[in-house]
């Protein structure tokens, strides 16, 4: 790999909009990959993603575009996937170039349902990525607020501390600060997890629960996080840390939460169809709580108590009453 190795980011979507803005701060060239010609030839004409965050204008000079996800591998070193993990199989599955000596870095925040792997696993299991190559970028950090350069923070997360610090230093600004980190698997769990937490903190809003309540709800949360990330991959980590507590926090309360925006209407009535046809961004939340749930049944006696998981996946996956289910969880809370 070259001294100055090349980025592409791999995602048509806010978040990847943002790690482009991030990285054109740095960089002389940023590869970006988006499967939407029309979203392309639109950025092409008008500077702006038509679609997400599009107050973001960028220097064409500055971008590689491409709609060819092969052509975009090949040309970069570092490649950062944002592609929402609902979609993420089936991309990948048109990948004929060589993910040989490439660095993966995983800004997606949910679970392969295909594999029911986080990205990280899946990369490393089905396409042959040592995980020495493998990293996560976590916040706590919307979007939104990178687009309006407001101060905002990022996690590292990755094996090898050099190539951390590589992506901390390109990703880093006057508006983002970096920390890094060695808790690869934790990171990518714990921002898994924070997106199903969040969709309970919706349905509570759209039921009627007031602010004591969500505050007794993301304690609770972040417990239940903590055993959850523990069964799964023990190892000495501070769970009140920013990659941890800050991203459940800021994913939990904010107006630019999705998976808050979908749980709320979850909780206001509407059903799961409804709520994912209304809204424009994907809730990686729904997505998570199902394989979240049953990644843990399957560990038997040897499972996490993951009562708020549990509460989310009977209201979206069993048409369990939202208000029953949430009457039966505060009992259980404390």
């Amino acid at each position: 790999m070259t001294n100055n190795p090349k980025f592409a980011v791999f995602g048509g979507g806010s978040w990847a909009t943002a790690i482009v803005k991030m990285l054109c701060e740095n960089l002389d060239e940023v590869g970006w990959y988006m499967r939407s010609v029309y979203a392309l030839e639109h950025l092409k004409k008008q500077q702006h993603n038509p679609n997400y965050l599009s107050s973001v204008e960028f220097n064409l000079e500055q971008l590689k575009l491409s709609n060819d996800i092969n052509e975009m591998v090949e040309y970069a070193d570092y490649l950062v996937f944002v592609i929402p993990s609902a979609f993420l199989h089936s991309e990948l599955e048109k990948l004929t170039a060589s993910l040989d000596d490439k660095v993966i870095f995983s800004a997606i925040k949910g679970i392969v349902p295909e594999t029911s792997l986080i990205v990280g696993d899946h990369f490393n299991t089905h396409l042959n990525v040592p995980f020495n190559n493998i990293g996560v970028i976590s916040g706590p950090c919307h979007a939104e607020e990178v687009a309006l350069e407001r101060l905002s923070y990022l996690t590292i997360a990755s094996a090898d501390d050099a190539k951390a610090k590589l992506v901390a230093k390109v990703l880093s600004s006057d508006y983002i600060n970096c920390t890094t980190s060695d808790d690869v698997i934790g990171t990518e769990y714990a921002a898994m997890l924070k997106n199903i937490y969040a969709v309970a903190a919706g349905i509570a809003h759209g039921l009627g629960y007031g602010d004591n309540f969500q505050s007794v709800l993301m304690s609770n949360a972040i417990r239940e996080m903590k055993k959850y990330v523990k069964k799964v991959h023990k190892m000495k980590r501070d769970i009140n840390d920013s990659a941890y507590l800050g991203d459940l926090l800021v994913t939990g309360y904010s107006v630019f939460s999705r998976n808050r925006m979908f749980g709320n209407m979850i909780g206001k009535g509407y059903t799961v169809k409804s709520a994912q046809l209304e809204m424009s961004m994907i809730a990686e939340g729904y997505y998570a709580t199902k394989s979240a749930y049953n990644l843990n049944q399957a560990k038997g006696k040897k499972k996490a108590k993951t009562p708020i998981i549990t509460a989310v996946y009977d209201i979206l996956y069993e048409n369990k009453d939202p208000k029953k289910i949430f009457k039966k969880l505060s009992e259980k809370l404390d």
